[in-house]
């Protein structure tokens, strides 16, 4: 059944009430974000080596997707017996059915990092080496096959950034937020001025790698202590999908619904 109008409209006003509600970082974000050379003098050089190559890592995901492109073969699986193929099959599906397409995503990919940041956790600070890297793979292939189920493909470029901006909203402060929220409301600008001027803001992705290394943090130094890093490692990696999830299928939505409810305007334009 298709999205009525009323319905497409009423949605919409919820997600911009979700924007306006994404305030200041919480206290356990805030000490997340506590400058990175204070992390420096506590943290072995072979976890701020792994840092080092996940900024390089990232890059060549912009550029090309790496080792962590998802595939949207798997789209099938999201949407089994519907006929669903390919992200183009997805346009014609009702938004509730992507919505909870990716809800089930989602609830998946917890219960993964919540194992993953238990099992590194207890190792301590000889596992934290291994987590970092995973929990970055598996945010950044969340949000992937959350634009799959919304008829966004990962392999184009394009996606990649609107990706790697969804991943800098996370850890940003309210000011950063609304900036985020601003360049992405015209990402899909018919415009060509306004595409150019766009993609060049989404273009610094160092900028957006730097924030998400910060936001480690603190956080990751309470996954250190051997045993109680379980219980830590666990919470940091299970809240981070959480946040990773709930924020990628707001803004993956919203494209979704303003861009139907520009095609139904057009065609009453021609009607």
């Amino acid at each position: 059944m298709i999205d009525s109008r009323d319905w497409l409209q009423s949605e919409l006003l919820r997600i911009e009430a979700w924007e306006k509600d994404q305030g200041d970082l919480w206290f356990w974000e805030k000490i997340g974000r506590l400058p990175f050379k204070i992390m420096d003098k506590w943290t072995p050089k072979f976890i701020q080596t792994k840092m080092g190559t996940l900024l390089d890592e990232l890059g060549q995901y912009i550029q090309t997707g790496g080792s962590y492109l998802s595939s949207t073969s798997k789209i099938k699986s999201y949407y089994p017996n519907m006929g669903i193929d390919s992200v183009e099959d997805v346009n014609r599906l009702p938004v509730s059915t992507m919505d909870k397409a990716v809800k089930g995503i989602t609830k998946n990919r917890k219960n993964i990092a919540t194992i993953q940041g238990a099992g590194t956790g207890i190792g301590g600070i000889f596992t934290l080496s291994l987590d970092i890297p995973f929990l970055l793979g598996l945010q950044l292939k969340t949000l992937q096959d959350i634009a799959i189920c919304y008829g966004y493909d990962p392999n184009d470029k394009k996606e990649r950034l609107f990706i790697i901006k969804s991943l800098q909203f996370i850890s940003s402060d309210i000011v950063g937020k609304q900036v985020i929220l601003a360049q992405l409301s015209k990402f899909d600008s018919q415009d060509e001025e306004t595409k150019r001027e766009v993609l060049s803001e989404l273009q610094g992705w160092r900028e957006v790698v730097l924030s998400y290394r910060d936001q480690f943090g603190w956080k990751k130094m309470f996954q250190m202590i051997p045993i109680a890093g379980l219980v830590f490692g666990a919470f940091i990696n299970r809240s981070a999908i959480n946040d990773i999830g709930e924020a990628g299928m707001m803004l993956y939505r919203k494209r979704r619904i303003v861009e139907r409810l520009n095609k139904d305007n057009t065609s009453n334009l021609l009607s």
